[in-house]
């Protein structure tokens, strides 16, 4: 038996079963505040006296353990140590299958509305070392809202969510080790392949909005309507009366801030065809909170998290450095990832699947050749690497290459079609697209075709990204001593 700490919760154990402590013992010290105040009270003393007892009896009868299809090693909860007790957010998707050939696909037609609870994880997954990760305290209040920025250092969560020491907010290490990435600076040999393509995320997090009902429907990629459900109730979300989400084949992956302030639930594809009406998705994901680790969610081809690493409303502005975070890219994986022969050979930590059809897809043109070149790698360009001489031509493609030598960015799907592609957000709070456009007088999304400066600049990004082979959950960048100061505490 054992009481471990994390920066959030308090765990009690018993063998590998564990109970969550931490809204029990606020309740206890409101207890026993309130017995001081009226000592006579003999309510009060026995609760007091029989709290710990009914503790042990959570944890050692009453206690949850693992999930049965996770191993040790898994991003699940884990047997309960020191070092495994920190991604408790993890959900494993449902397989996909590839949509049409224009936007970025993932997913299976044919599956029905359902929680996205099945792969399972590859060997390579691990649990988040504690040393990387911060210590925050946890909240006094039951409803730690969002809307408050931490008085310890003045991160808003709701711009910058996450912990610490999550993967969306780690910066590369010293200790990253680097090989060449080899990605196709024209995918599939295409001029009217997209470079960049953007991947729009919906991002709302209007936790007091009026709730709204998103139904199942089973339309996903298949290119019939989204906007007719197909199925029942599959979650209900706070969204704003006037947000439109139009029917389209794109992933339109999606995560809401619910009602807490804390819980952040993610689904895909969302659409939303008419103002104060239902929603629709084809599947919802397990909720993550908005103050932990953060890694998993809506991307289908790798089940990671689809608001971490996305780039925000308010970034790659004019006069900026470039987003303090790590980024998300959909590569052409026929091109851009290592030939794998098994599923559990087809991602590494910290994706937790991959495509469906990952198996007799993933390399078969053009086969990369590092093995360490999987769904769910890291990838940036190395510190040896002169910004000022890759020769960029405009702004926003500078600002991305500090980002991208600081902090690096996931591979967190597949393109399908030949293509490249960026994470944005798109939302309430406004459009990157947009906010792009009229800073620069361009459109964020280019072709090959079109030859553009911010294109050409597109291509020596990628030219120039490595893969950061010694990435893992014992050293998230390569380990060794951060190129940044660590993201403030929220």
């Amino acid at each position: 038996m054992a009481i471990i700490t994390t920066k959030k919760n308090i765990f009690f154990s018993c063998g590998t079963k564990f109970v969550d402590l931490s809204q029990t013992l606020l309740i206890l010290i409101i207890i026993v505040r309130n017995l001081v105040n009226n000592p006579t009270s003999p309510t009060l003393r026995a609760t007091v006296v029989f709290a710990p007892v009914l503790l042990l009896l959570a944890a050692c009868g009453g206690g949850t353990s693992p999930p049965s299809e996770l191993s040790s090693q898994a991003n699940g909860l884990p047997d309960i140590t020191a070092a495994s007790i920190v991604a408790t957010d993890v959900v494993h998707p449902a397989d996909y299958a590839p949509e049409a050939e224009s936007a970025i696909m993932e997913n299976d037609a044919s599956l029905t509305a359902i929680d996205a609870t099945g792969a399972s994880a590859s060997s390579d997954i691990g649990s988040i070392n504690p040393a990387n990760v911060s210590t925050e305290p946890i909240p006094t209040t039951d409803k730690f809202l969002a809307s408050v920025v931490g008085a310890s250092g003045g991160r808003d969560p709701l711009k910058q969510p996450f912990s610490t020491g999550s993967i969306w907010n780690m910066p590369i290490g010293s200790g990253a080790i680097y090989l060449p990435a080899n990605l196709p600076t024209n995918p599939g040999k295409n001029i009217w392949a997209k470079m960049p393509g953007i991947d729009d995320e919906h991002i709302v997090l209007k936790p007091t909005a009026p709730l709204t009902k998103i139904n199942a429907s089973n339309a996903a990629w298949s290119g019939r309507n989204r906007c007719a459900a197909t199925g029942g109730l599959l979650l209900q979300v706070p969204m704003p009366s006037n947000y439109i989400v139009p029917n389209s084949t794109s992933n339109s992956s999606s995560s809401f801030l619910l009602a807490d302030g804390r819980s952040i639930v993610q689904t895909q594809p969302l659409a939303r065809c008419t103002a104060g009406g239902p929603g629709t998705a084809l599947v919802k994901f397990a909720s993550v909170d908005l103050y932990g680790p953060g890694i998993t969610g809506a991307h289908g081809g790798s089940g990671l998290s689809a608001i971490g690493g996305s780039i925000r409303v308010g970034e790659l502005r004019p006069g900026s450095t470039g987003p303090r975070h790590v980024l998300k890219l959909a590569v052409y994986a026929k091109e851009s990832l290592y030939k794998c022969s098994s599923r559990s050979n087809c991602f590494r930590w910290p994706a937790v699947t991959s495509d469906s059809y990952a198996v007799g897809n993933y390399g078969v043109n053009n086969p990369n050749s590092h093995p360490s070149m999987k769904m769910g790698s890291l990838l940036a360009i190395p510190p040896a690497t002169n910004l000022n001489a890759l020769g960029l031509e405009t702004v926003p493609a500078r600002q991305l290459a500090w980002t991208l030598q600081n902090y690096g960015a996931y591979i967190v799907d597949d393109t399908y079609a030949p293509g490249f592609f960026l994470n944005a957000e798109v939302g309430p709070d406004g459009s990157v697209p947009a906010q792009f456009k009229a800073d620069y007088g361009f459109e964020m999304e280019q072709k090959v075709q079109g030859n553009t400066a911010w294109m050409r600049d597109i291509q020596r990004l990628a030219k120039a990204l490595h893969v950061v082979t010694n990435n893992g959950p014992s050293s998230i960048g390569g380990g060794g001593t951060p190129r940044q100061p660590l993201a403030p505490q929220i």
